[in-house]
């Protein structure tokens, strides 16, 4: 028992080590050495639980997905209307993109390197489709804006928010708060009158 929670506590510090790392300098520029020190691992230990760099990313999308969704399940209950839990939903992922760090590097992963890591979005894009679907069933929506490209807008949105959380364009915004200054935007062109 002690070994199971000795292994389950450093695969935990490497996944943090690693989402920090390549948060910080991306895919290509993480090192398994500065994650193992960073993790406080040794690299025997690292190679022990993750078998590659490419391994170790995984590791971190996964956890981050698992966290995405069961953030983002809770935010999509008992709201008034699919829209508003569509927007509930957008309004969970960008505050997990502020802060957790697992997020913030699945989020880059899935752009650096789609072919090599499960998607991260994944874990919260079929559910916004699904309430878009749903919101345009009940007249939520637009007569011009379809769900599928209602779901694409808002997902660029996302991508443009993660991308440039902390630039001089966010204007000192974290995501959370570049998404609620936008939102609004994006609800005008896509939401019909009166919603």
């Amino acid at each position: 028992m002690v070994t199971q929670s000795r292994a389950a506590r450093t695969r935990e510090a490497l996944i943090v080590a690693a989402a920090d790392d390549m948060d910080a300098n991306g895919y290509d520029g993480s090192t398994l050495s500065a994650i193992s020190t960073a993790a406080q691992v040794s690299m025997g230990a690292l190679t022990f639980h993750f078998s590659s760099k490419r391994a170790l990313a995984e590791g971190v999308v996964e956890q981050a997905s698992a966290l995405t969704r069961a953030r983002t399940a809770g935010a999509v209950t008992d709201q008034a209307s699919p829209l508003a839990a569509a927007i509930s939903l957008l309004q969970c992922v960008a505050g997990l993109l502020d802060e957790s760090a697992v997020v913030r590097a699945a989020a880059l992963l899935e752009r650096e390197r789609p072919e090599a890591v499960p998607g991260w979005r994944e874990a919260w894009l079929p559910t916004l489709r699904r309430l878009l679907r749903e919101a345009d069933e009940a007249g939520e929506l637009h007569q011009d804006a379809g769900p599928l490209e209602a779901a694409s807008l808002v997902v660029h949105l996302l991508t443009a928010v993660e991308v440039y959380r902390g630039s001089p364009m966010a204007e000192g915004l974290d995501a959370g708060g570049s998404l609620a200054r936008l939102l609004p935007f994006v609800r005008r062109g896509i939401v019909t009158e009166g919603v």
